[in-house]
């Protein structure tokens, strides 16, 4: 397959998860700004994130790190392409294997604010494989869930 080809079907592999949330869209985006706030919702269910570092601004960088149950750490990292209060936030998203990054992805997180509640519209591309997009959305899935819990307790 030529290289224009398979750089176009690669982008066509995507992954879009809407959520609502029960708390305004200023809470909402503190909670992505914020290593103390992380602390508390950012990984999938029954993993443990245990160390968050930004630099929050356009080409700041930030890594986490969350650890299974299994007690297995799974470090990730990226820059922050763009910061918009409170409306928009876009980050490189990569997977730190043993000091080895991984394929960047791009995420964009957008924060509308639908009467005193927030609508979330969380986007990631360009994924390799549809088995490796699928296992992102079931992770973050799970981490949107567990923000929602979050910001309706806080």
């Amino acid at each position: 397959m030529p290289a224009a080809t398979a750089n176009a079907r690669r982008k066509e592999i995507g992954l879009e998860i809407v959520r609502d949330f029960e708390a305004p869209a200023s809470l909402v985006f503190k909670v992505w700004s914020t290593p103390e706030h992380m602390l508390r919702w950012w990984g999938p269910r029954d993993f443990t994130p245990h160390s968050v570092n930004l630099d929050f601004r356009p080409g700041g960088a930030w890594r986490a790190c969350i650890r299974s149950p299994e007690g297995r750490d799974y470090w990730m990292g990226g820059v922050y392409r763009e910061v918009r209060e409170p409306e928009k936030l876009v980050f490189t998203f990569a997977w730190d294997e043993e000091g080895e990054p991984g394929s960047d992805t791009l995420v964009t997180v957008s924060f509308a604010d639908i009467g005193g509640k927030t609508r979330l519209v969380f986007q990631q591309t360009p994924f390799e494989t549809v088995e490796e997009r699928d296992s992102h959305q079931e992770g973050w899935g799970e981490c949107l869930d567990r923000l929602r819990d979050y910001v309706e307790h806080i």
